[in-house]
């Protein structure tokens, strides 16, 4: 190799690794600017007539791309008008990285995943509209900072997710669609709820992960609670009651019935309510449980069906259903998001097709719009998170 061809390639290989430590300097700095929701908007990283496309809106240049934000987080007139109680939480930044191809250099997209809350204070129910997805930042070597963002391009989960498409490849599984799906989305968020019946308790908090086609995905903390074996579901509630008295138990009450149930092998349906969660920064396993529950739980007589469960943190996979929690809804609507998450690259953890779970958040013969849910733990893996 000539001396010429050696020094090429060694100029070659300091620039993208100076370009790789760009890369890295900028994915820190979009993680800042999720975290104070663009403010400030560090503008030198972004080139002055960027672009900006989702799935509702089309703009062009850094002062556009500014003001859009600032009136969604409510920092302008319009948007103090309009919204309150804006916020975004990022889930992951990943991309940027650099190659060689045919003596050019390259830079891959930084790709952000996110979800995003706001508030409707405009109409007088005070709707909350929850987006979930990602943004897709092409890059090029260049401006103030040595890279330079020339393009940023949103999509949503619940209306941008191609069916087939590759979910490791975030560039295929998300698709552009009519701006008339993502209105119809949009305002279907909008509607009022109507007379919801009230809580049995606070629920277990958790982080919403993805908001779907049909399904959201939720990322719940480690808990600790109680559980019985129940027949009927009035009788495990009126026991998990009494044993949990002045311990100020957690919704969801938590229920898991076994499919094709062999009466050579019957296995009990339970019931859980939380008890305790493990509180950010004290790790994914599930806290030490009540002393008293712990004592109460081990003294036997008539707390000997009731037991301690432990539960680490996990991603589950949620969906919604308002009809009565029979065993026929239960099972329908479990099926209706296993084929929702198979069309969506997402894969159940092994062995949950051989029970339903699903939960309740109401109190009691409460009246109103009821709360119940199917839950399904996703494979480690299984999910982008």
């Amino acid at each position: 190799m000539s001396t010429a061809s050696t020094d090429a390639s060694s100029t070659a290989t300091q620039q993208q690794s100076e370009l790789a430590t760009i890369a890295t300097k900028l994915k820190r700095v979009l993680a800042q600017e999720y975290t104070s929701f663009f403010d400030p908007m560090v503008s030198s990283w972004y080139k002055p007539d960027v672009t900006f496309v989702d799935p509702l809106t089309s703009l062009s240049g850094v002062d556009s791309y500014r003001a859009n934000v600032d009136m969604l987080a409510g920092r302008t007139l319009m948007g103090k008008l309009l919204f309150d109680g804006a916020g975004i939480n990022l889930h992951s930044v990943t991309g940027g990285e650099i190659s060689e191809t045919n003596g050019n250099v390259e830079i891959a997209d930084v790709i952000t995943r996110w979800t995003l809350r706001v508030t409707a204070k405009v109409l007088p129910w005070k709707p909350e509209a929850v987006f979930s997805g990602i943004s897709v930042y092409k890059l090029q070597p260049g401006g103030k900072e040595g890279i330079t963002i020339v393009g940023q391009t949103d999509y949503w989960d619940s209306i941008n997710i191609k069916e087939g498409m590759d979910p490791t490849i975030p560039q295929k599984q998300y698709q552009k669609v009519s701006k008339t799906d993502a209105i119809q989305d949009f305002l279907g968020q909008l509607q009022p709820d109507g007379f919801q019946a009230p809580a049995a308790a606070p629920e277990v908090p958790y982080l919403l992960l993805r908001r779907g086609n049909g399904y959201e995905l939720r990322q719940y903390p480690g808990y600790c609670g109680i559980e019985t074996p129940y027949e009927r579901r009035d009788y495990g509630f009126g026991s998990l009651g009494a044993f949990a008295k002045g311990m100020n138990p957690l919704a969801p009450s938590i229920m898991k019935v076994y499919n094709d149930n062999d009466e050579a092998e019957f296995k009990e349906k339970t019931m859980t309510w939380p008890l305790q969660f493990a509180m950010p920064g004290e790790g994914k396993e599930a806290p030490e449980p009540p002393i008293a529950a712990v004592e109460k739980a081990g003294g036997g007589g008539q707390w000997r069906s009731i037991s301690i469960s432990e539960q680490p943190q996990r991603v589950v996979a949620i969906r919604a259903f308002e009809d009565a929690a029979m065993g026929p809804v239960v099972r329908n609507c479990d099926r209706e998001l296993r084929a929702l998450l198979k069309r969506d690259g997402l894969t159940p953890a092994e062995g949950s097709d051989e029970f339903a779970v699903f939960t309740q958040y109401d109190a009691v013969h409460s009246m109103g719009k009821r709360r119940s849910e199917v839950w399904i733990d996703l494979e480690d893996g299984g999910h982008p998170f």
